[in-house]
């Protein structure tokens, strides 16, 4: 199979300097390895999607210096898949039915909790109803789907981040792939794609680290072990708090520092730093394409810092 990764936008919001650095990370990689590049338009967030935010990525991406060989791949043009998929995973029994709200799982006595205090989903419904109709007619509320996560350890070598191992039941639980409006939700949908695609490499932040066994555990489940991708997953760019880089940090989009007359060669110099490069107080992109080492990409979050955000404002 040819290598193949994707730059997998978003447009739930503008892109920022953490997207931007993982992008850039992915098209390096890319491009130093001969991999092929999809651009995919991840945009089945519901209500929290905004059109607009989809041109605006691409030109973003564009302006950075990163392009593609296929695509732009839009996931909502694609829903007919992973209806199938879901249906295949309910008749196997894989999945099932579940009509629990958030709040009831949270209330649950029964629900243990991950590392990060969120709740893992106590599996209230398996067993529960025969099917998604069954629910629905019992309980009169549209269910969700959920994929039944066997009772083992899982444990995979990473890319970056080395060895990682998982608990199943006790770190992951049972995880919904169909919403209860019927659309995918997003571990369904990126198997789905990655595998209709051939992306066989994954660059992401480390965030989603623990997609990597219900994703897994997906692509098993579909017949597909012959196509599970090598996954890379890189420490995110963080504020000050160091919690993950966002508004509450200051405008830190692409599209703020376009608008205000910045140089892209230095929006690229302080990325391909916070990669491990040396570099002055600008950058090309073919430097970047030269510079860049996934082994000297730091282990550690990078922290954006106000004096970040000043130093790229700074004209001289």
């Amino acid at each position: 199979m040819i290598p193949t990764t994707r730059l997998a936008p978003s447009p739930t919001g503008a892109l920022h300097l953490g997207n931007a650095r993982t992008f850039l990370a992915t098209w390096l990689l890319a491009r130093q390895k001969g991999f092929r590049v999809i651009l995919r338009i991840e945009d089945l967030d519901g209500p929290r999607v905004k059109p607009q935010f989809t041109q605006q990525a691409i030109d973003d991406l564009t302006w950075l210096g990163i392009d593609w060989d296929e695509g732009p791949v839009i996931q909502s043009e694609q829903v007919h898949v992973y209806y199938h998929a879901v249906q295949q995973l309910l008749e196997a029994k894989q999945a099932y039915p579940c009509v629990c709200t958030r709040k009831e799982i949270e209330q649950a006595s029964s629900a243990p909790h991950s590392e990060d205090g969120s709740t893992i989903y106590p599996g209230t419904c398996r067993n529960r109803f025969d099917s998604v109709d069954q629910a629905y007619r019992q309980t009169g509320k549209r269910p969700a789907v959920r994929f039944k996560v066997p009772p083992t350890r899982f444990r995979y070598e990473d890319q970056f981040a080395g060895v990682r191992s998982f608990d199943l039941q006790e770190q992951i639980g049972d995880f919904v792939i169909a919403k209860p409006d019927g659309s995918a939700a997003y571990q369904l949908a990126v198997v789905v794609d990655d595998a209709r695609s051939g992306v066989n490499q994954v660059i992401r932040g480390d965030d989603l680290i623990d997609s990597v066994p219900r994703q897994v555990l997906l692509y098993q489940s579909l017949g597909w072990d012959n196509l599970i991708p090598h996954y890379y997953h890189l420490p995110l760019v963080v504020g000050p708090d160091g919690r993950r880089l966002a508004k509450r940090h200051g405008d830190s989009r692409l599209a703020f520092y376009r608008q205000s007359g910045v140089c892209v060669d230095r929006i690229r110099a302080l990325l391909a730093r916070w990669l491990g490069m040396d570099c002055d107080d600008s950058i090309s992109i073919d430097q970047c394409l030269t510079g860049f080492d996934l082994k000297k990409v730091p282990r550690d979050p990078i922290v954006f810092s106000p004096r970040d955000h000043e130093w790229i404002l700074r004209k001289s």
